[in-house]
């Protein structure tokens, strides 16, 4: 998917520049051919008519364009806390095989600290649509490692007992994390069609407008265009829950590797 390639290899600032460019510039360099071109888009009635369709257009981009960054701004959030649970979940492991005898603390130890490395490397490349199956292989031994606990005391026993119910409650963040990295890609083509749609009709109507003083009227357009490519860095930007500086963040996991470190 181009967003995916364009937020996962450019910085947020390049490509925030390089779409006010692409689309206020386009704009601007439009709106000089219309200008020359077009000398009779002009008069009362023609603005009557440009400022209702503007006025209308404006009401759905506006509209649209918020239940679509509400519904991005959610996934977001959702997986932020998988993410939180998956790390806090990580840390008390890590703390609570500390009651174990050393065999089994170094043996859970080593398992959990290769876990999270490959969680971590299967986060940027669930990220970037690329399975990463040596996750699930080290969560598998993961789970042998406490399968081999021999627990003596009943303090050891109860930590185990509550060990477990952390370590499934890590897998079943892991895996909602990865089916979400996997379906939520962002808005659908046809979703795309509508926002591209909505942003040409609002910039066409400030463009044939009619405003005698030149400079005003590209001042007009330039704004409209850096507000219009503001709006869509935005949609890009929330469209990769596991992506870029707006993304949820892998500070969780890495926690528990400085946990074990």
């Amino acid at each position: 998917m181009i967003s995916q390639w364009l937020v996962s290899n450019l910085p947020s600032w390049v490509l925030l520049v390089a779409i006010i460019a692409v689309v206020a510039g386009g704009a601007v360099l439009l709106q000089t051919v219309v200008r020359r071109n077009f000398p009779n888009l002009k008069g009362e009635e023609h603005n009557d008519v440009i400022k209702f369709a503007f006025g209308v257009i404006g009401f759905v981009f506006a509209f649209f364009l918020g239940f679509v960054v509400s519904a991005m701004w959610g996934q977001i959030g959702d997986a932020d806390g998988r993410a939180r649970t998956e790390g806090a979940a990580g840390v008390q492991l890590a703390r609570t095989a500390m009651a174990f005898d050393q065999p089994d603390r170094d043996g859970i130890r080593k398992a959990l600290l290769e876990y999270q490395q490959a969680a971590l490397v299967e986060w940027n490349e669930n990220a970037k649509g690329n399975a990463y199956p040596e996750a699930d292989e080290a969560l598998t031994r993961l789970y042998s490692a406490y399968a081999g606990v021999n627990a003596r005391t009943d303090t050891q026993k109860t930590l185990l007992s509550a060990s477990y119910g952390n370590l499934d409650s890590m897998s079943q963040a892991h895996t909602q994390r990865v089916l979400q990295a996997r379906t939520d890609t962002g808005p659908p083509w046809s979703l795309w069609a509508v926002i591209w749609l909505t942003s040409a009709l609002m910039l066409a109507c400030a463009i044939i407008y009619d405003v005698q003083k030149p400079s005003t009227h590209y001042a007009m357009v330039t704004i409209l265009g850096v507000l219009v490519a503001v709006n869509l860095f935005l949609v890009m930007e929330l469209s990769h829950p596991f992506l870029g500086d707006v993304g949820t963040s892998s500070e969780p996991l890495k926690e528990v590797v400085r946990q074990l470190s």
